[in-house]
């Protein structure tokens, strides 16, 4: 996902700028620029690649002016670029845009025939000249976005200067957020809260439709319609300290060796330790007149929800459907009466799965949402937010947010279970302490890093991986495969282990490794005639196990790993880890961009 960064201030902008870009990094990019104002006129500069060659040129020739905006952008339309990363400019329109501009062609076509003259391939650039084309008819800054906006179809933020207006941005938002950072006469603009840490922490967000005239005291707001509103200013406790990497090498290492620390912030917010039972939140209904609960997410958001099934079926006893969101609403699904849509995103501005939580809402759904940013769209179009406490997640490829995920998935289904009868005072007091243990627990399997990382040498020349598991393993299976594909770029499936003599057993080979994920549990026999089979044709298996599996199978495989004995309810969580730890070595064996894998966004904000 693209970032925006946008200052009014007293001090020269453009180092602040690219301070801004630097924090929004962690969304992917290929390219980025500011732009300034400076008696009225434009400064620009932009940049194909990293943020360092922006932020070289931008001090070999500083651009003048306090007020000023930037963006990283992610390429839709048109390549990498210098031409097409933004700020777009006509010289007197300069624009920054996240989402897509999807009739972007036919303004391109009715504009060009009017005189206006294109530079770059870019959707974002029918935006400059339609904004342009109006100011030319006489139109004031602020009346030629609202005659703009109305034309524009798709997914979009927006923050736009206008030459010969030192100290106004205007700014407007439809599907894809946007902040304004209030401060002591300064004002600021922002793609999360994130952006502005260092500047303020006093933060309004736009609401679906809203644009806004943004000077240095102040923030006029309207609604789609035009009419002005007022939004509230929250304080946020987003930290730019936060995003330092420590002393890893990479954002994703220090991530996966802090969830001991956030999974148990995570429980902290959902278990009372004084008697052992999860406290629910608030809800929009009695968990004993529950028909059935849609659970709808993408990526790495929907395995978590696919574990969260088995949890919410086994241990509340709740009819669970699971919904790839990208697809989910395009099927015109018809939701059951007095259902639960409950819904997994760690931004909570996952495009695909607000536009499904749109869907289950006009169904009269009632709405629950796992988020890890609590003033994100999702959370405020919810009737209920089941807040993870993962802390900001640099790395593109999800380590902590996803245990944290399955964390409060686990506590919300033990509570549920507790709230409806399906499991008595025992079995909740078990299955709390199992969950309480993780954190420990998860320190334990960290210990494995090393060894892990020599796992991985066996593994970076390999031209395909298999991962296997059953029951609550599968989907850590077909995490363990997204990992993998995510960063190093190796090709990897995750399978149910029984589904292999349904055809990908025809790829075994003394070639191929095969990641067993088989924690003792009532599967285990499963699983292990499933890898006796891989086995018998000279699948190379690396086997993730505890003591009592290591000692039963470990001789059939190449490599093993004990993880810690726990209540299967809770192994899915720290079986999470090692494959994390495996992505994460053969990725840096293959000399990949970890923390920013080609063409992948940290968040997907645009369908």
């Amino acid at each position: 996902m693209c970032g925006i960064i946008g200052i009014i201030g007293s001090a020269d902008a453009a180092p602040l700028l690219v301070d801004g870009l630097r924090r929004l990094a962690y969304r992917g990019y290929d390219s980025a620029g500011i732009a300034t104002l400076s008696g009225g006129q434009v400064e620009r500069r932009r940049s194909e690649g990293k943020i360092d060659r922006l932020a070289a040129l931008v001090e070999s020739d500083p651009p003048a002016g306090t007020t000023g905006i930037g963006h990283t952008r992610w390429a839709t339309h048109g390549a990498p670029s210098t031409a097409n990363a933004h700020p777009h400019t006509d010289g007197n329109v300069v624009v920054v845009h996240n989402g897509i501009i999807e009739n972007f062609q036919e303004l391109r076509e009715e504009l060009s025939a009017a005189g206006h003259e294109f530079r770059s391939e870019t959707d974002t650039e029918s935006v400059v000249h339609l904004v342009s084309s109006h100011l030319g008819a006489g139109r004031t800054p602020a009346e030629a976005v609202a005659l703009s906006l109305p034309r524009l179809r798709g997914a979009f933020a927006l923050a736009i200067l206008f030459s010969g207006h030192d100290g106004l941005i205007v700014a407007a938002r439809r599907g894809s957020p946007l902040a304004i950072g209030h401060g002591d006469g300064e004002m600021y603009v922002g793609s999360d809260a994130l952006a502005l840490a260092p500047l303020t922490e006093r933060i309004c967000y736009l609401e679906e439709g809203d644009w806004a005239e943004i000077t240095a005291g102040q923030a006029i707001i309207h609604d789609e319609s035009g009419a002005a509103v007022a939004r509230e200013i929250r304080q946020t406790s987003a930290s730019g300290a936060a995003v330092g990497k420590g002393n890893f090498p990479h954002f994703m290492l220090k991530e996966i060796f802090e969830q001991p620390a956030v999974i148990g912030d995570t429980l902290h917010a959902l278990i009372d330790p004084s008697n052992g039972t999860v406290a629910l939140p608030d809800l929009p209904f009695d968990p004993a007149d529950i028909p059935r609960i849609s659970v709808i997410a993408c990526g790495t958001s929907f395995h978590a929800g696919m574990v969260a099934r088995y949890w919410l079926e086994g241990a509340a006893g709740i009819p669970t459907d699971i919904e790839i969101a990208s697809e989910f609403r395009y099927r015109g699904a018809r939701m059951e009466p007095g259902g639960v849509a409950l819904f997994i995103s760690q931004s909570g501005e996952t495009a695909d799965t607000l536009a499904a939580l749109r869907y289950a809402r006009s169904q009269g759904q009632r709405i629950l949402s796992v988020v890890n940013v609590p003033d994100s769209s999702m959370s405020r179009e919810s009737d209920t937010v089941l807040l993870t406490m993962a802390g900001p997640e640099i790395g593109v490829a999800s380590t902590k947010a996803f245990t944290t995920q399955l964390t409060t998935l686990a506590g919300f289904a033990i509570g549920m279970g507790a709230a409806r009868g399906e499991i008595d005072r025992t079995t909740e007091t078990r299955l709390c302490h199992a969950l309480t243990e993780v954190p420990a627990r998860a320190n334990d399997v960290l210990v494995h890093d090393e060894a892990i990382a020599e796992i991985a040498r066996g593994i970076v020349d390999a031209t395909g991986v298999l991962y296997l598991g059953r029951g609550t393993g599968y989907p850590i299976a077909l995490e363990g495969a997204l990992k993998l594909k995510e960063i190093s770029y190796l090709h990897a499936e995750g399978y149910a282990a029984g589904e292999m003599k349904h055809g990908p057993i025809a790829l075994v080979d003394d070639r191929m490794p095969v990641i067993v994920i088989a924690p003792s549990d009532p599967l285990f026999e499963k699983t292990a005639s499933n890898m006796q089979e891989v086995a018998a044709r000279g699948g190379r298996v690396l086997f993730l196990s505890d003591r009592a599996g290591i000692e039963r199978l470990g001789d059939m495989a190449s490599a093993a790993v004990e993880l810690p004995e726990v209540d299967p309810f809770v192994a899915p969580i720290l079986y999470t880890i090692p494959v994390q730890l495996l992505a994460y070595h053969v990725a840096v064996l293959k000399g990949t961009d970890v923390d920013q894998p080609r063409n992948l966004a940290k968040s997907v904000t645009v369908e």
